[in-house]
């Protein structure tokens, strides 16, 4: 496998996102809706003088997760598109037909949706943090980010998730012909996402050093699995012949 040649395709997916709206939206808007939404419910909550501090720190580490759950939705609408949305726009045929293994393209579409996903990820958890901070600092009489507990989620579990949900995106865009039944089938990838966050809202679950271990395992399996089911799925002749 050549890295220069994914990293060419890459490149080319960069310049065609620039050019899809909903892919820039999703980027922007849904990372600072979250980065700023969350401080604001915290500060609602923090106006309660009842809420104790134990109940204020649980919900700070369950907000936490939500950049998990955001590093999940970032790349489904880059994912979608990466295959399917080439294809209809008849973009995809000059690259199948080019001297490229199969390795080499899916490598390239998931490059060129982790980056920005992931860059978009981070960024948004920087303004949380500056913003949570500001709002709860009064209250714990102390800076609670940037902690171990957010510095594992965003340096591993945040990293996997992304990694996770592109390649799940890229497979189903490799199999569907029509980029609203990708995004759809695309969004699986959130439920047991979801599943997690509850448990941690409602103290089911706790966000500790044992917890955060458990889930990377369990991503860290899923993503080598989906790696060596997307190299066994993705058929370039099939694509070629079949779709139309």
């Amino acid at each position: 496998m050549k890295l220069w040649k994914s990293w060419v395709i890459a490149r080319k997916d960069f310049a065609t996102f620039r050019t899809k709206r909903y892919i820039i939206y999703s980027l922007v808007v849904v990372p600072l809706l979250i980065s700023i939404g969350l401080p604001g419910v915290m500060m609602l909550l923090i106006r309660r003088a009842t809420t104790p501090l134990p109940t204020i720190i649980n919900v700070l580490n369950a907000f936490s997760f939500f950049f998990v759950i955001l590093a999940g939705i970032l790349p489904i609408s880059i994912g979608a598109y990466s295959i399917v949305g080439e294809k209809l726009e008849r973009t995809l045929e000059p690259l199948l037909v080019t001297p490229t293994t199969d390795g080499e393209i899916l490598l390239g579409k998931v490059l060129a949706a982790f980056l920005p996903s992931i860059i978009a990820t981070y960024a948004g958890a920087v303004i949380f943090m500056l913003l949570m901070d500001g709002v709860t600092s009064g209250r714990l009489g102390y800076l609670f980010f940037p902690n171990w507990t957010m510095a594992v989620i965003l340096l591993v579990t945040v990293p996997l998730i992304s990694i996770l949900s592109t390649e799940f995106n890229v497979i189903i865009s490799a199999r569907v012909s029509d980029i609203r039944a990708a995004q759809q089938f695309g969004m699986l990838v959130l439920l047991p996402l979801a599943v997690i966050y509850v448990a941690l809202e409602i103290g089911f679950v706790s966000l500790t050093p044992a917890t955060l271990a458990i889930i990377f395992a369990i991503i860290l399996v899923i993503d080598a699995l989906l790696f060596f089911l997307s190299r066994a799925t993705f058929r370039r002749e099939e694509i070629l012949t079949k779709w139309k």
